[in-house]
């Protein structure tokens, strides 16, 4: 039974490298999506730095380095991982490649990892970029938490590949990414934090921009990386990222479609 099972995860494993690596090939040849994984995230960046308003975060006892790098790793996983997985998965459904795929002996989650790997990889090596530049470059401080800090990276990671999948049920084309994908992206960016954080926006409006779906995520890497959080509000934290994980991996297996919109 232990062989069997080795020679099971062997074989998951080399499946997983395999659709990982045509996957970055498919990425390396589309001009478009390489640009939104490698130069737009960083962008987008610099860009939000300039419009973070410097005067509240002091208020607040923060600075605009401190925002800008804890706002983009947040940039950097809906930039990277939800809107270049919800293109690669409508892509490769209308190209009948996940239809072909499921007839082998690759399994449903083995295809949608498979796929979403190259962006993933992406996303990890410009957030630990990201990390160091802000250690370095711009005098912040090394995180004070860095267990927090990656597990808001991962909980994204998971939770907007899961989303990306889910917003492809109403995806009916490549072209038409661009405006399903919107909604959530510029809820994300107003509400969740990446610009100003959540607890400086008003009362109610602060109620309802915490159960944003990214806003856990970008609490974790803020706490992670300047600490001030305390055990009960990492924990309601981390449950409220977890339960969003949870409800968008459901809504992947309950909704996903591996047929063409035609």
């Amino acid at each position: 039974m232990r062989a069997v099972d080795v020679d099971a995860r062997t074989g998951s494993g080399s499946r997983l490298l395999a659709l990982g690596r045509a996957e970055l090939t498919l990425l390396w040849r589309n001009r478009t999506a390489l640009y939104t994984a490698l130069l737009l995230p960083v962008a987008m960046v610099w860009a939000t730095r300039s419009v973070i308003p410097a005067d509240d975060l002091r208020e607040a006892g923060l600075t605009r380095n401190a925002q800008t790098m804890s706002g983009g790793i947040g940039v950097i996983l809906l930039l990277v991982v939800y809107y270049n997985l919800v293109t690669a998965y409508v892509a490769r459904r209308e190209e009948l490649v996940l239809k072909r795929l499921r007839t082998g002996e690759v399994s449903d989650l083995e295809i949608l990892a498979g796929t979403a790997l190259p962006a993933v990889a992406v996303a990890l090596a410009q957030c630990a970029a990201l990390v160091l530049t802000g250690a370095v470059l711009l005098d912040l401080p090394a995180p004070r938490r860095p267990e927090l800090l990656v597990a808001g990276v991962l909980a994204g990671v998971l939770l907007l590949a899961a989303l990306a999948a889910v917003s492809t049920v109403f995806t009916r084309s490549v072209e038409v990414a661009q405006l399903t994908t919107l909604p959530l992206f510029m809820a994300s960016l107003l509400g969740s934090g990446l610009f100003v954080p959540v607890d400086l926006l008003p009362d109610h409006v602060a109620a309802v921009c915490g159960l944003l779906p990214v806003t856990p995520v970008t609490d974790l890497v803020r706490f992670g990386w300047l600490g001030g959080a305390g055990a009960a509000e990492v924990l309601r934290t981390l449950g409220l990222a977890v339960a969003w994980a949870a409800l968008a991996v459901f809504a992947v297996r309950r909704w996903f479609r591996w047929e063409p919109r035609r």
